[in-house]
Parts: structure tokens; C-alpha cells; sequence
């Protein structure tokens, strides 16, 4: 059974910095990409992030220069390190994993930036 445990989330001011981690179990996590969403009040969800198996990364333009999105093979664990973060990152960060042609995701992680 494929599971996605985000956990990192809280609340931040205007300029800080988070590290969201997903922790994966139910398949051989070293072989597949790995992509971080979020959704904002009201919003659709939107891709944030993508690291390939072989470690490629994608971002949003929104997010390029401010996140990091990494991987741990060892600890089956994928990041997203998010610096400069501004209000409208404001978000529920999750993660998400293609299997077998089956997308699935965790719960989420809130972010919320404000002062």
C-alpha cells in the first residue's frame, strides 16, 4: 500500500524559510519521480516541484530561485526547502507519487506565511 507522510508545515513570516519532508512507503521510492503540489484557499492545486529518479528537477516559475526540491533514496524521504517565502505561498503543501498509473497523495502539510 503506497502511503505519503508530509510533515514541516507551520507558520512563517514574510522572508523565512521551511523544509517540508514526505516520507514514502509501499514501493521501491528510488524509482520513481516525486512531485510536490500545493493549493491555496480557493485555488486549484498546482505543481511546486518534481525530482525525477535520477534526481532532474522542475519548478514552477513561481517558486524558481526560492524552493529546492531533494531526495534521500536511503530514507525513502523527498524535500522541498522553501526560502524567501512570501504570503502567497500561503498554501497545503503535498506530495504526490505516480505508481503504476495510479496517482497518489498524502494529506497535506499547511503552510501559512504571514507576520
Amino acid at each position: 500500500q503506497v502511503q505519503l507522510v508530509e510533515s514541516g508545515g507551520g507558520l512563517v513570516q514574510p522572508g523565512g524559510s521551511l523544509r517540508l519532508s514526505c516520507a514514502a512507503s509501499g514501493f521501491t521510492f528510488r524509482r520513481y519521480a516525486m512531485s510536490w503540489y500545493r493549493q491555496a484557499p480557493g485555488k486549484e492545486r498546482d505543481m511546486v516541484a518534481t525530482i525525477s529518479a535520477g534526481g532532474s528537477t522542475n519548478y514552477a516559475d513561481s517558486v524558481k530561485g526560492r524552493f529546492t526540491i531533494s531526495r534521500d533514496n536511503a530514507k525513502n524521504t523527498v524535500y522541498l526547502r522553501m526560502n524567501s517565502l512570501k504570503p502567497e505561498d500561503t498554501a497545503v503543501y503535498y506530495c504526490t507519487v505516480r505508481v503504476q498509473g495510479m496517482d497518489y497523495w498524502g494529506a497535506g502539510t499547511l503552510v501559512t506565511v504571514s507576520s
